[in-house]
């Protein structure tokens, strides 16, 4: 209060003389702007001491009608703002206060000279005409502010909002739109490790890339979200094109500071006509689409439909494909070693399935193998993958004197096919590889799971001289009779207990006792005991020390085509 009556005062005593020391200036406009204070925040609203303080503020005689232009301006301008008033007192309120406040002023002076009255009229006019002005001007910037985000300068959540809104109500609008909205991955870690300058510095960068993003209106939405807005899109594929090609401004790495940042990001992209549904709603629905692009692994785009139709056909196509996939050869492994921790030589390798797709890459199996689980295709392409396998650890046996184990996965499906073991003796009698050579993989559930058919191939397996390894040992609830009933020779020690190892306080002692008493266990039933997912130094001194066999994991070597392999470990 006191501020604003200081700065009130010295407006009008630079625009006019007024007979008073600056201490009874003070004093005077602080009368007045507690006056003005009580007066808008009356209920109810009376205008009466508005115009009571133009009284009072006229019969100082000595104020000329620049000085009411210079209160005009500070009311206007800056009353509600000072006092902590803006969005508890209108603008309606404070204009009436005003006018009552000129009114009581230029009535005070009406016996004025005609030239005093010409020159307050004209005061007035343009007082009102600077107010105007510098009301627009106010409301210019609060507009602007209330529909932009402070840090990057881009359109924010509310201006987007009222975007999508205009769509269906604007006439010359086009009949359909697309919205991607990306969610930026690391800025939390940049907060962390650099401080939030440099985070708002990234998001600042991040912002100015996408709006290079031609034919479309970037937006920031707060913290890590950003949109694009796309206007007159013919379908989806315009905006994942977008999208796609925002991903990939992003991926090259920021400088912030001295330091290079890679950022990766996501994408959640909605397309449809203007008439389908509330447009607003598209904000809702890219973010879900953001979701499940996160869900899939993160630095990719996803493509929102209400019914998830665009996944579901996605996923039919991909699977529809893998017949002539299959017939192209484009479905190959990679091979990554399993390390004896004792003596440091690979003892076998495990071979990961890949699909070389024409158009989405190298796709890895998570993308394919649980659709080919769900339309049975897993059956001919699991036995064309081992036998793949299998004539690749005979070519290493007749190269290398001591060649590792092959070791291949096999799915639930194929477990409970009756044919399975029958299958894979032909695989070995036309290949020519020893039984012996070749190792199966069932994760622990499909083994708890496992009854009739599967538990005969189990033990039909193992009469063939084939060796079956429990997979994610750990995860499942196999009873100890029940694994020593199975004809397994070894078990590979969930990943989760592994990465334990370098929790640290009670957690990691705790991660580290479980996984002790599980290679204890292994070998009391005389199996061999691979730890998978080593990734540093630690578990794996940690591994060697608690007794564990084999190894396996990035550190160890990571899966790699069959003539890279040696090379590359």
């Amino acid at each position: 209060m006191e501020r604003f009556a200081r700065a009130w005062g010295q407006a009008v005593h630079d625009a006019s003389y007024v007979l008073l020391t600056r201490a009874e200036r003070e004093a005077f406009f602080l009368d007045l702007s507690e006056r003005l204070a009580q007066a808008l925040t009356a209920d109810p609203f009376d205008a009466v001491g508005g115009y009571r303080v133009g009284v009072d503020l006229a019969n100082t005689a000595a104020i000329a009608p620049e000085g009411l232009g210079r209160t005009v301006t500070m009311l206007t301008t800056r009353l509600l703002s000072t006092l902590d008033l803006s969005g508890v007192v209108s603008r309606e309120r404070l204009a009436a206060l005003v006018e009552a406040l000129t009114m009581g002023y230029t009535a005070t002076l009406h016996d004025r000279t005609l030239d005093q009255q010409d020159s307050l009229r004209r005061a007035d006019i343009t007082a009102r005409s600077e107010a105007e002005r510098a009301l627009r001007r106010s409301e210019e910037r609060l507009r602007h502010a209330a529909l932009h985000d402070a840090l990057t300068g881009l359109p924010n959540r509310t201006q987007l909002s009222h975007w999508l809104s205009e769509l269906r109500t604007d006439a010359s609008a086009p009949g359909r739109f697309g919205l991607c909205l990306i969610g930026v991955d690391r800025v939390r870690a940049v907060n962390n490790s650099l401080g939030y300058a440099a985070g708002d510095r990234l998001l600042r960068a991040v912002a100015e890339r996408l709006s290079q993003v031609p034919d479309a209106v970037a937006c920031h939405l707060g913290g890590d979200e950003f949109a694009l807005l796309i206007r007159g899109t013919t379908n989806a594929e315009d905006a994942a094109k977008l999208a796609d090609r925002a991903l990939v401004l992003l991926r090259a790495p920021f400088e912030v500071d001295g330091h290079e940042l890679p950022v990766a990001a996501s994408a959640g992209v909605v397309e449809r006509a203007v008439g389908d549904g509330d447009p607003v709603d598209a904000i809702r629905a890219a973010a879900m689409a953001l979701h499940w692009a996160k869900d899939d692994g993160r630095d990719r785009w996803r493509v929102f439909d209400d019914e998830q139709n665009a996944r579901d056909v996605a996923r039919y196509r991909l699977s529809a494909e893998m017949p002539g996939a299959l017939a192209r050869g484009e479905f190959a492994l990679a091979y990554q070693p399993m390390v004896d921790l004792t003596t440091g030589a690979v003892v076998a390798v495990e071979g990961l399935a890949r699909w070389a797709h024409p158009e989405l890459g190298r796709l890895l199996p998570g993308r394919f193998i649980g659709l080919a689980e769900d339309s049975g295709f897993i059956l001919p392409l699991g036995m064309h993958l081992l036998e793949q396998a299998c004539r690749q650890a005979m070519q290493w046996q007749n190269v290398r004197p001591a060649a590792p184990v092959v070791s291949v996965n096999l799915a639930a499906r194929q477990l409970c096919y009756p044919g399975l073991a029958a299958e894979v003796a032909a695989v070995l009698d036309r290949v020519g590889l020893p039984s012996h050579r070749l190792q199966l993989e069932i994760t622990e559930n499909d083994v708890m799971t496992a009854e009739g058919d599967a538990v005969r191939n189990l033990h039909a397996l193992a009469g063939l001289g084939v060796r079956v390894v429990l997979d994610d040992f750990g995860t499942g609830y196999c009873g100890l009779a029940y694994l020593r009933s199975l004809p397994v020779h070894g078990i590979k020690v969930a990943r989760p207990f592994v990465a334990g190892l370098d929790h640290h306080g009670a957690t990691g002692r705790t991660d580290e006792a479980i996984l002790t008493s599980l290679v204890h266990l292994g070998h009391t039933l005389d199996l061999s005991v691979t730890a998978e997912g080593i990734e540093t130094s630690h578990q794996l001194d940690r591994l060697r020390a608690i007794g564990c066999d084999v190894g396996q994991g990035w550190l160890l070597g990571r899966p790699a085509p069959a003539g890279h392999l040696f090379t590359a470990t």
